[in-house]
C-alpha cells in the first residue's frame, strides 16, 4: 500500500518530479534524461498503469484521494496530498483534473522490432507540436494502425500535453525513433512496406485511387503542420497520396488529415 503523505511546502524536494510543468523546453530535456513522464487526470493515470508503466509517485488534491483509492491501495509508490493552491505553485498552472502521476519510462523498441509484426505503420517527420502528436496517436489507436515511427526531431509522445490530448492512446500504439532521416526509410522499405507520402500536391493520387487498404504492408508518411513532408522525404517515398478537397480548401490540419488517411489505410482490414 502506498504511503499517503500530506505536503504543505511547495519547495519540498519530494515534489521535484512535478516542478515547472509549464516550462516546455525544460521538461522536454529533463523528462527523457531522468526517465520519467507525467500522466494527468484519472483516466490517463489508470491507462498508464494498465499499460505497465511503473509509477514513481502521485500528486493529488484532497477530493481525488477517494476517487483514486483503489490505485493508491495497490501502489508501493508515495502519494502526496496537497491543496489545489500548492499544486499550482509547484506545477506552474491550475491542475484542473486534480490528479498527477510521475511514471517511469520504458526502454523504446527499435524500428526493426516493430516492423517485424506490423502491417500498417505511421511515419512522422518533424511533427513537433505536442497537440498534433497526441491527436495522431489517438487516431492511430482508434483506427487500427499497428505502430508509429518518428523522425529524430519529432516531439516526445510522452510529454504531458501529448499524453493528455491522446487520452492515453500513446500507451496503446508502440512507437520507435528512426536513427537517421531520411536514410532510415530504406529499412522500412526493405521490411516490405510501401512508403506512401501524404501531401496535398496535385500530382499525388487520391487515397481512393491508391487503395492502400489492398496493399500488404503500408507505411503512411506525415509531415509537420504547415511545411508538410520535406523534399527529401517525398523523393524517398514510393508514391504520393492525397485527400481530395472541396470548396477551395487546400489542406487539413495534420491531425485531421491523419485520421482520414488512417481510415483509408485500414478500411477492409480484418479486426482483432
Amino acid at each position: 500500500m502506498a504511503d499517503l503523505i500530506t505536503v504543505e511546502d511547495p519547495e519540498d524536494p519530494r515534489l521535484s518530479d512535478y516542478t515547472g510543468l509549464t516550462d516546455v523546453e525544460l521538461r522536454r530535456k529533463r523528462e527523457p534524461a531522468e526517465g520519467l513522464f507525467i500522466a494527468e487526470g484519472e483516466k490517463v493515470i489508470r491507462r498508464a498503469k494498465e499499460a505497465g508503466y511503473e509509477m514513481r509517485s502521485m500528486l493529488l488534491s484532497a477530493k481525488w484521494i477517494d476517487v483514486m483509492r483503489d490505485v493508491i491501495d495497490e501502489l508501493p509508490a508515495p502519494v502526496y496530498a496537497v491543496s489545489p493552491e500548492l499544486a499550482e505553485q509547484v506545477t506552474g498552472y491550475h491542475v484542473h483534473r486534480g490528479a498527477l502521476a510521475s511514471m517511469q519510462r520504458k526502454p523504446l523498441p527499435t524500428a526493426a522490432e516493430l516492423l517485424r509484426s506490423a502491417r500498417r505503420v505511421v511515419v512522422m517527420e518533424s511533427v513537433n507540436d505536442h497537440t498534433n502528436i497526441g491527436a495522431i496517436f489517438r487516431s492511430a489507436a482508434a483506427l487500427g494502425m499497428d505502430a508509429v515511427l518518428l523522425s529524430p526531431d519529432c516531439a516526445d509522445p510522452l510529454y504531458r500535453r501529448s499524453v493528455k490530448v491522446s487520452m492515453g492512446a500513446v500507451f496503446s500504439v508502440p512507437y520507435a525513433r528512426l536513427d537517421t532521416w531520411p536514410k532510415s526509410l530504406e529499412s522500412v522499405r526493405e521490411a516490405g512496406f510501401t512508403l506512401l507520402a501524404l501531401t496535398p500536391d496535385e500530382k499525388a493520387e487520391s487515397l481512393d485511387e491508391a487503395a492502400p487498404h489492398r496493399m500488404a504492408r503500408v507505411a503512411l508518411m506525415l509531415g509537420a503542420e504547415g511545411d508538410g513532408l520535406s523534399t527529401q522525404a517525398l523523393v524517398a517515398a514510393d508514391a504520393w497520396v492525397r485527400i481530395p478537397m472541396s470548396h477551395g480548401v487546400d489542406s487539413l490540419n495534420v491531425g485531421a488529415a491523419a485520421a482520414v488517411a488512417f481510415y483509408a489505410v485500414a478500411t477492409g482490414r480484418p479486426r482483432d
